[in-house]
């Protein structure tokens, strides 16, 4: 397990010129609860940092930020995260 101190300071996504990025996405990432095992590799890998880890560990992903790379289905473990079609 990776131990980070809790005052490492992480960039967050924020509303730019762009807009809200998650407009763009074709493959929304899906979180199957009842399969993850709450090993924090997505929130670790996601390179927008859009998923957040709620109290209990569990991971929340920010769909307004989401651009749908699908690095955290990758490298998640026990495919608890599935890439679905983005239905608008």
């Amino acid at each position: 397990m990776i131990k980070v101190p809790a005052d490492i300071p992480l960039a967050r996504p924020t509303l730019g010129s762009a807009g809200k990025t998650g407009t763009w996405r074709v493959l929304k990432p899906v979180i199957h609860y009842d399969k993850c095992t709450r090993c924090r590799l997505c929130f670790f890998y996601c390179v927008e940092n859009t998923i957040d880890l709620e109290k209990n560990l569990y991971p929340r992903i920010d769909y307004d930020y989401c651009k749908g790379c699908g690095v955290c289905a990758q490298v998640c473990p026990t495919a608890a995260i599935e890439m679905i079609k983005e239905v608008k």
